[in-house]
């Protein structure tokens, strides 16, 4: 399992939002960490800057995959998180 590490922006995205979909999202960060594999459909790499992107429901987490540490820079709805 690869260590996770949020930015300030990605926490403060996370303690806003709902508690429910706060858990989800934790829990599908956990999920890619754990097995890239698993989460496969909902990865892409991101054009135009660098890292991926994961996909849960109508929110999008920014990261990046260096090796050991995955590294979540953003978090937001589907439209806005891309600024």
């Amino acid at each position: 399992m690869k260590q996770i590490s949020y930015t300030r922006a990605a926490i403060r995205a996370l303690r806003r939002m709902p508690a429910n979909t706060a858990r989800l999202i934790q829990s599908k960060i956990e999920a890619y960490a754990t097995d890239p594999a698993s989460q496969g459909n909902n990865v892409k790499s991101l054009k135009g800057r660098e890292g991926i992107r994961l996909r849960v429901g109508d929110w999008r987490v920014i990261m990046d995959d260096q090796g050991n540490v995955l590294a979540v820079l953003d978090i937001g709805p589907r439209g806005d998180v891309y600024d």
